[in-house]
Parts: C-alpha cells; structure tokens; sequence
C-alpha cells in the first residue's frame, strides 16, 4: 500500500520520516513518499492514483483545496474548512483534519489542558485547526494578529461559530499587543523579528507549529526564558499518528515515530 505527503514546498516535511518509522515497528510493507504539488493541483494528483493508494498527509497550500474535492468530510474537517487528511476508498477521497485533536494532544503532553486567552500569530488554516483546539480546552478569548485583516476572515468566522463562542478578535501582526495565557505562531520565522519576539515575551506559553527552521525565534526566547514551549514536532507527530491509524487500522507506535522525527529533526537545527 501507498501513502504520501503532499504540499509546495515539501522537501522539509518530516512525515516521510515518522511514517516510515511507523510502517517499520508495525511489521507493514508499505510505502510513504513526499510528492510536491502547488496549489491547484491536487484534482490531478488524485486523479493518477490508482489502487495501491490508501491515504494522503496535506500541508500547506492544500488543506482548504482538498475540501472541495472529497465524497464526505468528517465533522472536524467540516469545521475547520481544511482537510490535512485524505483516506482513499473506491468511492473516493474521505477528508479528515488530524491537526485539532493532534494539537490537543501536544498540549496535554507539555501540561497545558485548559487556556482562557490567546493570541494566534497569522489566520490560514493551521491557525484555525488551533484556535478550534484551544476553544475545546476553554479558551474564552482568540485574538488573531495578521498583516491583513480580509484573508482572515474565514478564520475568525470558523472560530466563532465553535459551540463554545469564543470572543475572536483581529490585529496588526507588527504592533498589537501579544497576550493572554498562550501565544501560537503560524507564521514563518523570517517573519518573527526582534520586536515580535519582545512583545511576546511575557506570555507562558508558546505553541510554535513550525518544525524546520528549528528553533525560530520565539521558540528560542521561550526556551531562553524557561517558558512552556510546545514545538511543531510534537505537533507533527501527533496529527502523524492519527494519521496512521486512519491509513492503517493499527495502533500508532507513537514513540518510535517521534524518535525518527527527533534524528531526522537533528541534523537541521541551527546551531
């Protein structure tokens, strides 16, 4: 059987790596490759496949794309509009969003089970897969900081129709406040400058769901400073191995595909 991650860029990804690792420690002859493909590409991509294929891992640019080419959409992905997860059937492509309950989980495991406020650096679809994890932990108030207001307004939308109503507000990524109990970034390090850094510094958490360049800025403050950080790898392989449950129907080996995330993550890190 076949699996894939599917994104633009993709040669970063680490999927391949803890999948693999996965496929390994289950005693599965399977196979799970990195496949670049830019936006507006997946309908041929999935167009291609053939039996062999049971399911796809998407990063960015496609999580949102997926949404309009799937047979049915689990809850979960309905209420995100992002699939980061297709299972492949003879009906056709299922999406799923393991990016919620796999951000669940990575805050569980750094001690973090409810959140009353929040800041969320930057508004696409891996913001909104966290912000609708922190509004099931409680999170009352979501504060959006991005550089422009109209390409988040389907974050803000999805956020606030959460069963819980959480208060969302929007502002400006270079001069708003960062507060609250948690700040999430989901922007590129390049874009984590000194003064962004600064204003976040009082903030006991840091999710960073970015896994390479490691560590960003913020992450590196947060480490600095002594502050809780929940890093993209503990992300990664939690979602990972939602993932390989739904492309296999084994238990995931969590642990050994988190070591393969680590030795691969290794040899990146700057010094």
């Amino acid at each position: 059987m076949r699996c894939a991650v599917l994104g633009d860029p993709i040669e970063h990804s680490l999927s391949p790596a803890l999948h693999r690792a996965g496929y390994a420690a289950a005693g599965l002859d399977w196979q799970y490759d990195a496949c670049r493909v830019a936006s507006g590409g997946l309908a041929a991509f999935l167009g291609d496949l053939d039996d062999s294929w049971r399911g796809l891992s998407l990063t960015m640019p496609l999580k949102r794309e997926a949404v309009g080419l799937v047979v049915s959409l689990t809850p979960t992905a309905a209420a995100t509009g992002a699939a980061n997860t297709l299972l492949l059937g003879p009906d056709g492509p299922a999406g799923d969003n393991t990016d919620v309950p796999g951000a669940v989980a990575a805050l569980a495991e750094r001690g973090v089970g409810s959140v009353a406020a929040a800041t969320i650096l930057g508004g696409g679809a891996t913001a909104t897969s966290v912000g609708l994890a922190l509004a099931g932990l409680g999170c009352g108030s979501i504060t959006l900081l991005v550089r422009d207001a109209v390409r988040a307004a389907e974050t803000v939308d999805r956020l606030s129709r959460h069963p819980a109503a959480p208060a969302v507000a929007v502002g400006d990524l270079g001069s708003a406040a960062v507060s609250g109990d948690i700040v999430v970034s989901t922007i590129p390090a390049s874009a984590q400058d000194d003064a962004l850094v600064d204003r976040s510094s009082q903030v006991p958490v840091v999710f960073e769901v970015l896994y390479d360049p490691w560590p960003t800025p913020l992450a590196a403050a947060a480490t600095a400073a002594g502050r809780t950080l929940v890093s993209g790898l503990d992300l990664l392989v939690h979602q990972a191995a939602l993932q390989f449950e739904l492309f296999t129907g084994a238990p995931a080996p969590v642990g050994e595909m988190r070591r393969a995330g680590e030795d691969a993550l290794r040899t990146r890190v700057t010094p």
